[in-house]
């Protein structure tokens, strides 16, 4: 799936580990071009599918996107949803949103990126023996 050009790729792949040197937290992006579901239902799907579900604190973040039909959304695991308010992703999807609704991809993702990263730190902070559970990889999608 060609989405991104291969800068474009590290950029994101940075940005994810950049974030996660300040939280013991896990953030994955997943991309795919078409959604017919609710994005958030999509996310969920490959949140379970990515096993996302199976880190030590359970406090995995997902930042799905369907680039053609421009749908999005951000989900965190059941160790994020115990401590956290209920508007916790809004600055973040309201700040991707500003860029995804001006055709900035990349800036948007890496900006949710970054605002996850903050965002788990005050919660999960980093921890000594901090493992990175899960791939820094884009996890490209095919819609099946």
């Amino acid at each position: 799936m060609a989405v991104f050009t291969e800068e474009e790729q590290q950029r994101i792949q940075k940005a994810v580990a950049e974030a996660e040197k300040n939280t013991s937290g896990e953030i994955r992006v997943c991309i795919e071009k078409t959604c017919s579901d609710e994005a958030l239902d999509r996310a969920v799907r490959y949140f379970t599918q990515l096993e996302m579900h199976k880190t030590k604190l359970r406090n995995g973040v997902l930042i799905y996107v369907a680039t053609v039909d421009r749908k999005f959304a951000i989900i965190g695991d059941a160790g994020i949803n115990k401590v956290v308010p209920v508007d916790f992703w809004d600055k973040t999807k309201d700040d991707m949103l500003n860029h995804l609704k001006h055709g900035n991809l990349v800036d948007g993702i890496v900006t949710g990126v970054e605002h996850a990263g903050e965002q788990l730190k005050k919660y999960f902070p980093y921890l000594l023996d901090d493992k990175n559970e899960l791939s820094d990889d884009i996890a490209f999608m095919d819609g099946q």
